[in-house]
């Protein structure tokens, strides 16, 4: 299965960058991943909903063109559904029988994706009602994506 991680902005941190490297080398052995950046606007300060909705659909616009109609889209979002380890393992194991190869997980913005990518999105996945810095973000979902590939293989994860 291929598995792409498409988020909006770079990982300035080190420590950041030497997380996704290791589950990166992890996952190496369960599925082929990919990891694409587009680049984020710039958000003013006291930013009207009008400009957070212009910003947001730039960055969508950019978001979009990495994504291909077989594609399956899993949208990180604060209104998506909750779900266990398990529950997500069991999520991405029946995309795979499915038949679906290509799984893309999106990560916005500092705001939020635009309606544009969660109307494409096959599913909305939430971590938390609460919000989470975008660059933190993708270190858990590849702990998350990691710990499921253990999950479906039967392997010792820690609880």
């Amino acid at each position: 299965m291929k598995i792409t991680i498409l988020s909006v902005g770079k990982i300035k941190e080190k420590y950041l960058q030497q997380a996704i490297a290791e589950y990166t080398k992890r996952l190496s052995r369960y599925c082929k991943l990919q990891i694409i950046q587009v680049e984020d606007e710039k958000t003013p300060d006291h930013a009207s909903e009008k400009q957070e909705d212009q910003i947001k659909g730039t960055e969508a616009e950019r978001l979009m063109k990495h994504i291909k109609d077989n594609d399956y889209v899993i949208a990180l979002a604060i209104q998506g559904d909750m779900l266990t380890s398990e529950q997500l393992a069991a999520k991405i194991n029946q995309c795979g029988i499915q038949g679906e190869s290509s799984l893309v997980f999106v990560i916005g913005g500092s705001l939020g994706l635009h309606e544009q990518v969660l109307k494409r999105a096959d599913y909305q996945l939430s971590f938390s009602r609460m919000t989470f810095p975008h660059q933190l973000m993708r270190v858990i979902l590849l702990e998350q994506i990691y710990r499921s590939y253990r999950i479906i293989k039967g392997e010792p994860y820690h609880k």
